[in-house]
């Protein structure tokens, strides 16, 4: 979903994927450059990723057939027992969002981009995406829209539920922004990107560009304080090590037992 554009994002997912290569071969499909879509019953589990622009923008042709394929696994989870597991991150989330129907994509006022803290709700507390991390925990932020104002009739009809929400802020009136949903067993998104590990958004920061911009955005104390939370084991390092891997492990393990069900 990076439309070419370059990225650390694929490498981070590559470099946690390949940790499970035992159990995992993987292919890459350029959604938006060349709308190429995953054949469904040929793979078992899919990443989809971030990338940049509008989201709700398309050119009626890759984001139409990125909604046909989000409906032809919804339908085949529904039909099959052996599923087909899905994570979304951060485009791709606030597409699905949009898609079905769950919330309110808006442009924010001002980017939201460093590291921040990431608040479980209740129901993500006992979320096995979400399980092994703090709360709050932390994660890499980089966007420029965000989903708000749920809609309750939808979440519960799709039995979906709002795992985790945007830092608290007492200093401001905005409504929260949502940061992961589960839209069911198998399909889970988070509109923060898991996949970043402090490597990578390190060599984003040292870009002169980049870091003249968030200087003039949020000052040198700001700044520094964001270079702090990357060298903390704790934070952004913690939750690249736990999130995906979560996701990963526990589709392998789904998978499994539904192919041994089907030989016994």
């Amino acid at each position: 979903m990076y439309d070419g554009e370059p990225n650390q994002g694929m490498r981070c997912i590559i470099e946690i994927v390949n940790r499970f290569e035992s159990d995992l071969e993987f292919k890459i499909f350029d959604v938006r450059g060349k709308a190429e879509i995953p054949e469904i019953r040929e793979y078992d589990l899919f990443i989809s990723t971030g990338g940049p622009g509008n989201p709700l923008e398309g050119d009626n042709h890759w984001d139409l057939k990125f909604f046909d394929f989000l409906d032809q696994i919804w339908i085949w989870n529904q039909n099959h027992h052996e599923k087909k597991h899905i994570l979304f991150i951060c485009h791709s989330f606030q597409m699905a969002c949009k898609h079905f129907g769950l919330g309110e994509i808006s442009k924010r006022k001002s980017t939201s981009f460093g590291v921040m803290s990431v608040h479980k709700t209740l129901e993500g507390m006992d979320d096995p995406l979400l399980m092994g991390l703090d709360n709050p925990f932390w994660a890499v932020d980089s966007r420029d829209f965000q989903v708000l104002k749920p809609n309750k009739k939808k979440f519960k009809l799709l039995g979906a539920k709002i795992i985790s929400l945007e830092k608290i802020r007492d200093h401001v009136q905005y409504e929260r922004a949502i940061m992961a949903i589960r839209f069911s067993d198998e399909m889970v998104g988070t509109q923060f990107h898991p996949e970043a590990d402090p490597e990578s958004f390190l060599a984003h920061l040292k870009k002169p560009e980049v870091r003249e911009k968030i200087i003039a955005a949020k000052g040198k104390r700001k700044f520094r304080t964001m270079l702090e939370h990357l060298v903390d084991e704790s934070k952004v390092y913690k939750t690249n090590e736990i999130l995906i891997p979560n996701f990963l492990r526990n589709a392998i393990e789904s998978i499994r037992e539904e192919k041994i069900k089907a030989l016994t």
